[in-house]
């Protein structure tokens, strides 16, 4: 049977009991915390990304993409809740629908956590090779700055910083709480400033056409815009230390998500109504896919005066405005934070890998810890060798979609599982209940799918041969070497005081 292996919920919840933290998180901390997480790398990003695809109908794409994570969210919680152990999604998986969805989702996990830190990098190129141009007259060669889709060679910058991340990360460096609260402040701050120098330079002549390339566009646009929402799940990981998480857990969750798109609808208006904001078309009309060498062509037939062409978008507008000095500092705020996002995705992938290892579905060679720095080396130096090379390759809107599928993937998964739990097991202890589940679970489900489909037709190709890929190596290797397989079921007592791994900000 290939769904017979399910690991015993309560194995996983003696875990979750040694952990016994203190409620002490209102509404308003939570709300606090969600807007610290989600608020990122998104948004400088992807603006460029998504007018290509959507043009002034972004805004509508940054609702969409919202309200599709507001209720997986919401079901997030509910397991967040029951299972505050390490693995995430993953863990729930194996816990609700057996062994071999749960290899399936945890590989879609590595996928987005992975692949997202290649878009962070290349997110981070982009603007470090704009302010070096900019601030110092420092210009770096397309061949060395870009991928071959793009024009150019290998994204130098970006497998760089990659690398060294990774050295970091193996030998144990790992931010603060204090530390990742400033680089925080940096970029709520950078984005304020843009908001401030640029909304009242709005000309609203810079909205027509809305949606220039139709609904199916602005679909695109929200599938790709979903990656600047990811972070939003570190708030659903807090409802342990919750006080009246039924009441508080909806608010800190919708509330942050409420406040950030609305940051988001404000920043993206600042552009289009500044810069303006319209994908460059090919000659019958049809919109030119981003990220492509077809784009990079039309880029410089335009000699790149248009937002969609620039790699560091607020910063381009704030200098096309008449404030370059201030777009330099735009960038130089990117240039400081994102590195850390980078840090952080590349620990979180390591983490489910280390999971997935201790079960016996990965060689528990992978999670072998270094004699001196105590850290998983060999699965942390083999992500960032892949992430490095992903990253000096690959475009930024390929990678956040690839990334966006694994995401995607993911969160509909759990929906399921919250709905199946429910029936299957109703009269288990929860701190937090899906509200009017019947309701919410399905549209989270049907809103990931939507998203899912409305990703590029490479983007959903490169996903399904990434799932064959994973089916191979559960079939031939994980299923034999499983440790549940073969009749072991482990507490792991060391994860009593740790949380399921959040999606950092981004």
């Amino acid at each position: 049977m290939l769904f017979d292996r399910v690991k015993p919920l309560s194995a996983i919840l003696r875990t979750a009991e040694k952990k016994s933290l203190h409620r002490s998180l209102g509404a308003f901390q939570l709300v606090m915390l969600g807007i610290g997480a989600i608020i990122g790398t998104g948004i400088f990003v992807l603006t460029a990304e998504a007018a290509q695809k959507a043009g002034p109908g972004m805004l509508l794409s940054f609702v969409i993409a919202g309200m599709v994570c507001a209720v997986a969210a919401l079901c997030y919680s509910e397991l967040a809740s029951m299972c505050p152990v390490s693995g995430s999604a993953y863990t729930y998986t194996y816990a609700v629908m057996g062994e071999l969805l749960a290899w399936v989702v945890g590989w879609a996990l590595v996928l987005e956590y992975a692949v997202a830190a290649g878009a962070v990098a290349v997110g981070w190129s982009g603007y470090f090779v704009g302010l070096l141009k900019n601030l110092f007259g420092i210009e770096i060669p397309l061949a060395l700055s870009a991928g071959p889709s793009q024009g150019g060679i290998v994204n130098l910058p970006a497998f760089l910083i990659t690398l060294a991340v990774t050295a970091l990360l193996v030998v144990g460096t790992r931010e603060s709480a204090y530390f990742n609260a400033i680089l925080v402040a940096v970029k709520v701050a950078a984005l304020t400033i843009f908001i401030a120098l640029a909304v009242p330079a709005i000309n609203m002549q810079q909205f027509e056409p809305f949606a220039p390339l139709g609904f199916t566009g602005v679909s695109a646009a929200a599938a790709s815009i979903f990656f600047a929402y990811v972070g939003f799940d570190a708030v659903s990981t807090a409802a342990e230390e919750t006080k009246d998480p039924q009441r508080n857990m909806p608010i800190g969750l919708i509330g942050s998500l409420a406040i950030c798109t609305i940051f988001y609808l404000i920043v993206a208006s600042g552009v289009i109504g500044t810069v303006g904001a319209q994908p460059l078309l090919r000659a019958d009309g049809t919109g030119i896919p981003p990220g492509s060498s077809e784009l990079a062509e039309a880029c410089k037939a335009a000699a790149d005066q248009a937002v969609v062409c620039s790699k560091e978008a607020l910063a381009w507008t704030l200098r096309e405005i008449g404030w370059p000095q201030i777009g330099n500092l735009i960038g130089l705020a990117a240039g400081l934070a994102l590195p850390s996002v980078v840090l952080m995705m590349m620990f979180g992938q390591t983490r489910i890998f280390f999971v997935m290892s201790r079960d016996g579905l990965l060689p528990e060679r992978l999670s072998e810890v270094h004699p001196r720095y105590r850290t998983p080396h060999i699965i942390t130096t083999l992500t960032g060798i892949v992430v490095a090379l992903f990253a000096a390759f690959f475009p930024v809107g390929a990678l956040a979609d690839i990334s966006n599928s694994g995401t995607l993937f993911a969160f509909a998964m759990v929906a399921l599982a919250v709905l199946i739990l429910r029936r299957t097991d109703p009269n288990r202890h929860r701190p937090f209940r899906t509200p009017a589940v019947n309701i919410v679970a399905p549209l989270a489900i049907l809103g990931c799918v939507y998203l899912f489909f409305s990703l590029s037709a490479y983007t959903l190709a490169l996903f399904a041969g990434w799932a064959v890929l994973g089916l191979v190596i559960y079939f031939t290797y994980s299923r034999h070497a499983s440790h549940l397989g073969r009749g072991l079921v482990e507490v792991h007592e060391e994860d009593a005081d740790v949380p399921p791994s959040p999606v950092p900000p981004i």
